[in-house]
This record gives structure tokens, sequence and C-alpha cells, in this order.
């Protein structure tokens, strides 16, 4: 299996984890998943009502580009790269999108 494939399978595996906690967790609050794999967006988020407050979030965004995982929002605990590492994915092939580029060279990940 080519390497892109193995990304996208992966990175579906560990947002398909993350909904599943989530649906088992009793949560009124509805977790959506949405893969766009024409594209390589990749997206899980929180959608519902907590009284009279409407939730809309994203939780993590993460996108396939140029051979390595963007990691574009990412509001887990542990950090979704944790789980991308456990499953096999290399630091260097892991962007933490979220920081500016000029903080991404202090941490372990790809700069771009």
């Amino acid at each position: 299996m080519d390497r892109l494939k193995q990304q996208r399978e992966i990175v579906r595996d560990v947002l398909t984890d993350y909904h599943q906690l989530n649906e088992k967790s009793g949560s009124p609050i509805e977790s959506v998943l949405a893969f766009d794999e024409v594209r390589d967006r990749y997206l899980l988020m929180l959608m519902g009502w907590r009284k009279d407050e409407r939730v809309k979030s994203v939780t993590i965004h993460i996108r396939l580009k140029d051979n390595k995982i963007w990691i574009e929002e990412d509001w887990t605990e542990d950090g979704v790269a944790t789980d991308l590492l456990q499953k096999g994915i290399a630091p260097e092939e892991i962007v933490l999108a979220f920081h500016p580029p000029h903080v991404r060279q202090y941490t372990e990940f790809a700069i771009a």
C-alpha cells in the first residue's frame, strides 16, 4: 500500500476512535465525522444543544498535503499527533499547523 493510502487509513481510524469514544460517553452533544478523500480533508466536529446554547465546534481538523499530515485544529486532551505516532506515522510526516511556522522548529515535528 502506498504511503498516502496508509496516511488516509490511519487518519480515518484515529478520528473514528475519537468519534466512537464521544458516542459512548452518553453526551447529548453529537459527534460528527466528515471525510473528503478527494481533497484529503478530515474533520471531527461536535454539534448540538446545551440548554439554550448552540454547540458547534471543530475538535480535530486534519488535511493531507505534500506527503504530510497537517493538523490544523486539535482540541483533544493528549493531542492527536500522539495517536498518529502510536499508529506508525513518523514525526517528520506530521505538521502542527495550528502553530505559527516560526514556532514549529521547536517541536519534534515537521515545519512544513
